[in-house]
């Protein structure tokens, strides 16, 4: 059903976000109900242009011409749900795990996301309780629907927040979850650290004697760039080679893993972490995101 606490018409020129709801526990209705009332304003913080950051020197080391799209999201407009089976952007993790110090929120009409401008702003904010809050998107549900890709492309545009306390990633991770769970982290960001690209691959098991993988790497940015200005951050995923990309620059590959041998689907969050959160963290702050695309080799 459609949240009652926040229905209603968009104000101040934001995109209203499409909404699903599902029957929830009462203590969840009441947090939701709460969250909304604080929250639930329609922020007039300004969106920024969707400019470049920065102009990279030399051709990009990845020609996109040999690929096809597969999945393109530019977010005119976005459809945001908390249904277990519902259809769009699924608001939470398939397997409902929240983490960092941050909740992730249900989708409410302009909290914590918002589409303008053709962009999509992810919000995180404290509650009166002193409680952060903050947001995730998936494009596969809890009931296992939704896109997923074995191989190819996958990118994000987006400019990154500011202040001490943030955690954004853009990540993958693998369809497959009975005895591992295969992780591509495509970028996280510390904003402790605020021009320092982390990526890495990931192998967790679920059972005993299972191997764990830990790959990674990591990128120093021209100062202050994730920050001030939109940037591509894209990862290959092949059968023997994975490629990180920032701004379809090549910085690290690696040969892939065999429990990546199965389709991704894609992540992007804006998650906090409690050892960097201090009384400078801004409140609000906003990451943005001008698109998600995936390609195909042809």
């Amino acid at each position: 059903m459609r949240n009652a606490a926040c229905a209603g018409d968009a104000l101040g020129g934001c995109v209203k976000v499409s909404v699903a709801m599902i029957e929830i526990s009462a203590i969840r209705k009441a947090a939701a109900a709460v969250l909304c009332a604080v929250m639930c304003s329609c922020s007039t913080a300004p969106f920024p242009s969707l400019d470049d950051a920065y102009t990279p020197e030399g051709a990009p080391d990845i020609d996109l011409d040999a690929y096809k799209i597969t999945f393109d999201d530019e977010f005119d407009s976005i459809t945001a749900t908390s249904m277990r089976c519902g259809k769009g952007w699924y608001a939470h993790t398939p397997w409902d795990g929240d983490f960092g110090a941050s909740r992730f929120g249900d989708p409410s009409r302009d909290f914590p996301f918002v589409a303008k401008g053709g962009m999509v702003r992810i919000e995180a904010s404290k509650d009166p309780d002193g409680r952060w809050f903050s947001g995730l998107l998936s494009s596969r549900n809890a009931c296992g629907e939704g896109f997923a890709q074995q191989y190819g492309y996958f990118e994000m545009r987006a400019m990154l927040p500011k202040g001490d306390g943030f955690w954004p990633a853009f990540w993958l991770i693998g369809v497959e979850q009975s005895d591992f769970t295969a992780e591509v982290a495509v970028v996280e960001m510390h904003t402790t650290r605020p021009d320092k690209i982390e990526s890495a691959l990931h192998v967790f098991p679920h059972k005993e004697g299972g191997e764990t993988v830990n790959l990674g790497s990591a990128f120093v940015t021209p100062p202050g760039a994730m920050a001030k200005g939109f940037n591509t951050y894209g990862v290959s995923v092949e059968e023997d080679v994975t490629i990180f990309y920032f701004n379809r620059r090549e910085y690290w590959r690696t040969p892939t893993p065999k429990e990546f041998h199965q389709p991704l689907f894609v992540l992007f969050d804006l998650a906090m972490e409690a050892s960097d959160i201090n009384e400078s963290t801004p409140n609000p702050a906003y990451m943005y995101v001008d698109y998600v695309k995936v390609f195909s080799r042809r």
